[in-house]
């Protein structure tokens, strides 16, 4: 069932963004008069067409990774005297340049509508306060300490760990200074810390980690929640409400305690005791093993935590009238754009690792996993993989809609087309440098599983 509903999650996702890229191309041809011939959803073989009255057919093709908008246009065919002047190659390079960037334009759009909705409806984030402080950090060096909440980095608000880390991954590499403003006994204070090059050391980045940061947590339990039916857990006869008392003789207090003691031990017999309707019981478990992001083998049951309430005090609501949304909006879609050029700057330069660059099986685990967190975490990340998807087609790569600007830019300024040799050259060099970036996404796809 998780892998049925980690495709339905995938094919969803980019169903909406393909949508959205392609009605943006679409919508601006039609109103520039070009004749739209096919607005298709996926690739290859139409599962279900139709067509409007101006003769423009509407499919959903087989394959679910993209789409296409298809135009008149004398290259690929003859066309009919009366109706040269809907084709596109006919347009000027305005016009063209106008039709290839409303894809990406639509990406920003919708992100702006999908955060603006967002705060229309409101939400609510866990404050980040400090936990623990990993000794030799930065994070200890500029005397930040367990108790204060971060309110900002560098002059900008983060009202929650994901701004943090997204304010720390933009500086990763950088030298200088640091200003992180905080809170603590009520009253905001600035510390200032050197950066000297501070990186990310490891394939899949965690920022706040790295920078000395642990995040506060409460006092969570350690009662299972949902036990995965198949899974080592529910093998043993543990069951929903069961409290962890012990692990191999070591008294267990809380959730994290439990999971810091599970993860190491992958295929490795423990000795449990849980309390079950106030009577101990003993089992033997061993944890099964898997692979996380960043490579490492660790141990996992099969269960969850039993829900638990966060203290009101460390929770943040942010709500906003319709019209204060739409700046709000744009700042937050002007944010993914920022961090996601930062990420292919800091790629590009080794700043960041490239296995960072994901797939469609990545694409489908997180969307599936955000589904199931909820409609916040959802409408989040479509609206940051539209920004992701708007850059990635900005870029001034042949093939793509930055490519194609690009072409018609210099035709502007020539008065006249780059030759066929040219445009050739550049789609097949356009074509192997997307593919071989598609080979080697899927490749860290495949080495996260």
């Amino acid at each position: 069932m998780t892998f049925i509903q980690t495709v339905l999650a995938l094919i969803v996702t980019l169903g909406i963004l393909v949508t959205i890229h392609e009605y943006g191309h679409y919508i601006v041809a039609r109103k520039l008069g070009v004749k739209v011939l096919r607005f298709s959803v996926g690739f290859g073989k139409p599962i279900w067409s139709r067509y409007d009255r101006h003769g423009t057919e509407f499919a959903v093709a087989a394959i679910p990774l993209g789409g296409y908008v298809k135009m008149l246009d004398e290259r690929e065919g003859p066309v009919p005297d009366d109706q040269l002047h809907q084709t596109f190659n006919r347009q000027t390079p305005g016009r063209r340049i106008a039709i290839a960037s409303a894809g990406p334009i639509a990406n920003f759009l919708f992100a702006i509508a999908a955060y603006w909705l967002l705060s229309v409806v409101g939400f609510t984030t866990v404050a980040p306060v400090i936990g623990d402080i990993n000794e030799g950090s930065i994070a200890e060096q500029m005397g930040l300490q367990t108790g204060m909440e971060i309110r900002t980095i560098d002059g900008r608000n983060t009202p929650s760990w994901r701004e943090v880390n997204m304010r720390l991954l933009e500086r990763a590499g950088e030298h200088g200074q640091v200003t992180v403003g905080v809170r603590v006994d009520g009253q905001d204070r600035e510390l200032v810390g050197d950066l000297a090059g501070w990186r990310l050391t490891d394939d899949v980045p965690h920022p706040v980690a790295l920078f000395g940061l642990n995040p506060w947590r409460p006092q969570v339990p350690a009662i299972l929640g949902e036990l995965v039916p198949d899974g080592r857990a529910a093998a043993v006869g543990l069951r929903t409400g069961d409290k962890v008392l012990e692990v191999d003789g070591e008294p267990v207090t809380d959730w994290f305690q439990l999971v810091g003691l599970i993860q190491p031990a992958p295929e490795q017999t423990l000795t449990v005791v849980v309390e079950r309707d106030g009577w101990p019981q003993t089992v033997r478990l061993t944890p099964a093993s898997r692979r996380n992001e960043a490579g490492e083998v660790t141990g996992f049951i099969g269960a969850g935590v039993k829900p638990f309430t966060w203290p009101e005090e460390f929770l943040r609501e942010t709500r906003y009238n319709p019209l204060a949304a739409v700046p709000r909006a744009v700042q937050e879609t002007w944010s993914d754009t920022r961090l996601t050029l930062v990420a292919i700057q800091k790629m590009v330069t080794g700043l960041l690792s490239p296995t960072n660059l994901s797939g469609p099986i990545t694409i489908a685990r997180v969307a599936e996993a955000s589904a199931s967190s909820g409609f916040e975490d959802f409408i989040r990340f479509l609206a940051y993989l539209s920004v992701s998807l708007g850059i990635l087609n900005l870029l001034p790569i042949p093939v793509l809609d930055g490519g194609h600007i690009v072409y018609y830019t210099i035709e502007a300024i020539r008065k006249k087309p780059l030759s066929e040799r040219a445009q050739t050259l550049g789609l097949q060099i356009g074509m192997a440098l997307i593919l071989t970036l598609m080979v080697f996404a899927l490749y860290n796809d495949l080495m996260r599983l």
